[in-house]
């Protein structure tokens, strides 16, 4: 509810202030969801590394969790109490970006705000997807981190991946100048998060791990849609004799 909630008042507010502002978001969507259909060697090894990095990360779900949970007694009910607070700094982060546009009326600083929502709201329109493919229960539901396919939707870690979605483009975006402030305080927020939900008991570490990764992954999509605009593709039906041939075609 509290990503619904920033992402109309993200769109709106710039409307009101310029609409050249406002981007063509069914574009950026289409863009983004067909995204695969344009990568090349790079970026399937990247993706290749970070599968990687999650299958080793789930090595030590149990270990990690046991870390947490030492001493304390553990009720496997599922309850998440903690939710709406680990959720608080990614929403302070996003405000406090449109309070300083306003006040200073910002272009740049609007555009940074809609970067984060849109960025945040892919996000999590991919971890719900991957949650519904998983099926994890979650630590605070069952003792076994290799739990998939019962209903749960533990993987991947829904606050880990917006923070790091809406920390990234804090990071990443501006000037030079502070450069190092805004990595500290965007990565700072986005990795006390998923320590946050390792702390609560509500994710195993491959979960944040693999939330930290599509949140980043979206965020720099975001702001670099400009190039992925330039990556032209379509698909196309060739006839030919005694039949049709399917070709796909790419410019980079």
């Amino acid at each position: 509810m509290w990503l619904a909630g920033f992402w109309l008042f993200a769109w709106a507010l710039p409307a009101a202030a310029d609409s050249k502002l406002v981007p063509d978001l069914a574009q950026d969507a289409k863009l983004y969801f067909t995204a695969p259909l344009r990568w090349d060697s790079s970026d399937w090894l990247h993706v290749g590394e970070t599968v990687a990095v999650v299958v080793a990360a789930h090595q030590f779900d149990d270990d990690v969790r046991t870390h947490f949970i030492a001493g304390r007694p553990i009720t496997l009910d599922g309850r998440d109490p903690h939710g709406t607070r680990d959720a608080l700094p990614a929403v302070a982060i996003i405000a406090g970006t449109w309070a300083a546009a306003f006040w200073q009326q910002n272009s740049d600083g609007y555009e940074e705000g809609r970067e984060m929502i849109e960025a945040a709201g892919f996000t999590a329109v991919t971890t719900t997807l991957l949650k519904y493919t998983a099926r994890r229960s979650r630590p605070n539901e069952t003792a076994d981190p290799n739990d998939w396919r019962s209903g749960g939707d533990s993987f991947p870690s829904l606050h880990t991946s917006t923070a790091f979605a809406i920390g990234t483009v804090l990071a990443e975006s501006g000037s030079d100048r502070y450069r190092w402030l805004r990595r500290f305080l965007g990565y700072g927020m986005a990795g006390a998060t998923g320590y946050a939900r390792l702390h609560d008991n509500a994710h195993w570490l491959s979960d944040t791990v693999a939330g930290a990764a599509v949140g980043i992954a979206t965020a720099k999509f975001v702001m670099h849609r400009g190039d992925e605009r330039d990556r032209h593709s379509a698909f196309s039906v060739i006839p030919l004799d005694g039949g049709l041939m399917l070709g796909y075609n790419a410019t980079f």
